[in-house]
């Protein structure tokens, strides 16, 4: 019997972890720990979008609105190098994808083409009438900045939910120009679109204080203007050029306007942005300034004198409300393209209740199944093995909530199929063993025999399902992955119950009967 001596410590360690980890599984919001147990490992078990309700958002990205603005930018950097080198031009224009230079001496096409390839090396160039110089971005390049667009939209749209202060949201890329953002618990739809949604396209731009507003509203916008109106609808004739932009904050709060004792929204430049205000300020005395936000101008104040704080302040027709968000949102970063909501759904609590009720009478449904069919067919060893797949859901719960996992409709149909595996690896054991027994075998040598012979059964067929949990995770959408996660857990769970706790049980209810000479199974 000594060498089954060993299994009585294995036994006795894995009661103890399974007391210990029993106490970290924990289906509400606050965990309730003993103090043997770190905080750090005893996690709320969360709980996913179909079973605690909350808000589904499918939103599109106007990626060609990025290739657009990237086209746009390099206006100033053409007009840079140009005036640079003295090289006079007549006129830019662009579209979504080109840029076009037309310089007044026909001598400086050769100088500008050369100096101006150097500086676009992601743009296929051509000569066109003579003295046009035409610049066509590569497809390459479009696409990188597309898949760019993509990311910092990800990125910003998780800094804006965090502020919202849900656990465990979903933001991942859904196809080519689409993002899925789910936010388990969160039931106010119009303030998450509201928060999310918003560009906040901050722009600052001079005011052109000598064009004829009147005839702008006409029709008649000068070469390098534009027109913009603020919220009542009064006209503003602006520069086309952006002084400063959103990309530029380092810092926004709410704030109370001490002339109007309005809420308005603080705003603290980086250092590129801060010395960009502060040569803005120097150069453009008693000249106004406007401040947009998504086109629409918030204020045009005076520049009264050089203000090198790199501190500016937003105000406008805010409530408290409007200005925190809007705080919040600049904080976040400016989204780098419009962004839509093309599909909306909002599951109730009480839905997700249901489904946590359906879901956990499936998982007592079949555990009653297999644990009446293994007392049935393997007797004792049958009980034994309905003792390991208790432990084995146990291990399951602990783990992911251990692991900080969230536990989705499709994770409880995973723990669900795990609970039929979870008998396999004993089904294969047990067989193994009836099999030494038949070739006249003793009990104990069966007993190894049986353990023996069928862990690299058992060890193959379980690392091959591992293989495709990773490959579902890796490859899969949110509900795929929750699947595979408690598929995965439940594996691993499974072959260690299954070799180890089984085993345990089996030879310290046997090593003390010298005589047995037949095992009930």
């Amino acid at each position: 019997m000594q060498p089954y001596a060993r299994w009585k410590y294995w036994l006795i360690i894995t009661i103890f972890i399974g007391a210990l980890m029993g106490a970290a599984p924990n289906l509400t919001t606050v965990p309730s720990n003993s103090w043997w147990w770190p905080s750090s490992m005893s996690q709320p078990l969360n709980l996913g979008l179909d079973l605690k309700g909350g808000i589904h958002l499918v939103i599109d990205v106007d990626v060609d609105k990025v290739i657009e603005q990237q086209v746009t930018d390099n206006i100033n950097l053409i007009r840079r190098v140009l005036r640079e080198q003295k090289m006079r031009y007549k006129k830019f224009e662009s579209n979504a994808t080109q840029v076009s230079v037309t310089l007044k001496n026909e001598s400086d096409v050769e100088a500008a083409a050369q100096l101006l390839q150097d500086e676009l090396t992601r743009y296929d160039m051509e000569l066109v009438d003579g003295t046009t110089l035409l610049f066509t971005i590569t497809e390459s390049e479009a696409k990188e900045l597309k898949a760019y667009a993509i990311d910092q939209v990800i990125e910003v749209i998780r800094r804006r939910v965090d502020a919202l202060g849900t656990s465990e949201p979903v933001i991942m890329r859904q196809g080519e120009r689409r993002v899925l953002v789910q936010l388990p618990g969160y039931q106010d739809s119009a303030k998450a679109k509201a928060l999310i949604g918003q560009t906040a396209q901050l722009e600052f731009k001079l005011v052109d204080e000598r064009g004829d507003v009147d005839r702008a509203v006409a029709g008649f916008i000068p070469p390098g203007d534009m027109l913009a109106y603020d919220a009542l609808g009064v006209p503003y004739l602006l520069k086309k050029r952006t002084e400063l932009s959103g990309k530029d904050v380092a810092m926004a709060r709410l704030s109370i306007d001490s002339e109007s004792g309005e809420p308005a929204v603080s705003l603290k430049f980086n250092n590129q942005g801060a010395r960009k205000f502060d040569r803005l300020t120097k150069e453009h005395r008693k000249k106004r300034f406007a401040i947009l936000l998504e086109g629409v101008v918030q204020s045009a104040p005076v520049i009264r004198e050089r203000i090198s704080g790199g501190t500016a302040q937003i105000t406008g027709a805010f409530n408290t409300e409007d200005a925190l968000n809007l705080a919040v949102v600049l904080r976040a970063g400016a989204l780098p393209a419009p962004i839509k909501v093309v599909e909306e759904r909002s599951i109730g609590p009480s839905l997700g209740q249901d489904s946590i009720d359906q879901g956990l009478d499936s998982i007592i449904y079949g555990c009653i199944a297999v644990l009446l069919f293994m007392i049935l067919y393997y007797s004792f060893f049958g009980i034994v093995a309905n003792i390991a797949l208790i432990f084995n859901i146990l291990l399951i719960a602990a783990a992911m909530s251990m692991l900080g996992a969230t536990l989705t409709l499709p994770g409880i149909a995973g723990i669900v199929l795990t609970i039929g595996m979870a008998v396999d690896a004993n089904v294969l054991i047990f067989e193994r063993i009836r099999e030494e027994l038949h070739m006249g075998k003793t009990p104990f040598a069966a007993i190894d025999g049986g353990y023996a012979k069928a862990f690299s059964t058992i060890m193959d067929a379980n690392i091959t399902t591992l293989i495709a949990a990773i490959v579902l995770f890796q490859f899969g959408s949110g509900p795929i992955k929750g699947f595979a996660v408690t598929l995965a857990v439940g594996i691993l769970a499974s072959m260690f119950t299954a070799i180890v706790v089984t085993r345990a049980i089996v030879v310290l209810s046997h090593q003390k009967r010298k005589d047995i000479k037949t095992l009930s199974i």
